[in-house]
């Protein structure tokens, strides 16, 4: 279930204009609580945003890249204190890449918008411009946004042939792995 999953899961911008389902919502607050963080300290926090207003605002943070927002019918706010955990920044990913796979095991489409060191403008960062739109203390920092929403795209999956296996190695760097060329 798990290489399907991963092998389907594509960043989806194009989202229908359906709300996603109360018990879907749940299933996704439930995996992005599970993910994993370095010694179980979980520094990661998350704003639920499903307030269409608000949700325009947030696709405004940034000049590229997060426009898409407007149209998603969830936006996700991954937060983490920093002062919990010298890898929050590693802790908040891997819990927004839980709810992304959550979202697509649920036959949603969701995309990350990167909000750490963007800028919203020439005079504020993406992240305080979220940070004052929300209402976050200053003790938490903001990872990223997922969206989500019912998919109004389609996007094939990544050939299998296409992946970038020039980038494994074995044992050492530069020590090529042998590949059945069969099985790629």
């Amino acid at each position: 279930m798990f290489f399907s999953l991963i092998e389907k899961r594509r960043s989806i911008r194009k989202f229908l204009d359906k709300p996603v389902e109360t018990q879907k919502i749940d299933k996704i607050m439930e995996a992005a609580l599970r993910a994993p963080s370095s010694r179980g300290f979980n520094p990661w926090e998350f704003i639920f945003v499903t307030d269409q207003t608000v949700l325009g605002y947030l696709s405004k943070s940034k000049p590229h890249g997060s426009s898409f927002l407007k149209n998603a019918v969830l936006g996700i706010v991954v937060l983490a204190d920093e002062k919990k955990c010298d890898v929050w920044v590693e802790d908040s990913s891997i819990a927004s890449i839980f709810i992304q796979l959550a979202a697509q095991a649920l036959e949603l489409g969701s995309c990350w918008i990167q909000i750490r060191k963007r800028m919203h403008d020439d005079s504020i960062s993406a992240e305080d411009y979220v940070r004052n739109l929300l209402q976050i203390p200053e003790t938490l920092r903001v990872e990223s946004i997922i969206a989500i929403g019912y998919p109004d795209e389609k996007k094939a999956a990544h050939k299998k042939n296409k992946l970038q296996y020039e980038k494994i190695y074995h044992n050492q760097y530069k020590q090529p792995m042998a590949l059945d060329e069969e099985e790629i």
